[in-house]
């Protein structure tokens, strides 16, 4: 039983570390796709550190390219996905659009969560993470 009954011990997420093939791939998908900024970069991890000016991502370089497995959400412990919430179904859209010219996978489209009104697509950054954008409606 947790002694936190009254108030949760913690205060929001502080930063998502992903571990990616290829890091400057991945850290191009946030900030030339969706603005992102870089705030530091650890050249002995590797690691780049990007934000949205409200999250931060550690970006963590794959040291072993020969052991590495990707994703599966049935078999995999772990990240299943990043949800990212956008301002507007015209930001989701938009965002759609930029994935589709990137050439990267979109596992689905914008469509309605359930019966809505919050809208959501799901696709992958070039180091395979699927990432969500939703939109709350």
């Amino acid at each position: 039983m947790s002694s936190f009954t009254q108030q949760a011990a913690t205060v929001g997420a502080h930063h998502i570390g992903l571990t990616v093939p290829d890091i400057e791939a991945s850290a191009n998908f946030f900030i030339e796709l969706l603005g992102w900024q870089e705030v530091g970069r650890k050249d002995e991890y590797p690691a780049v550190f990007i934000s949205d000016g409200v999250i931060m991502l550690t970006l963590w370089q794959c040291q072993q390219m020969d052991a590495m497995n990707s994703f599966n959400n049935k078999t995999n412990i772990g990240l299943h996905h990043l949800a990212l919430a956008v301002e507007s179904r015209d930001m989701l859209d938009k965002i759609q659009s930029a994935v589709a010219n990137s050439g990267l996978e979109i596992e689905f489209a914008p469509e309605c969560l359930g019966d809505g009104p919050a809208v959501h697509m799901m696709c992958f950054e070039p180091g395979g993470n699927r990432i969500e954008f939703i939109f709350p409606g």
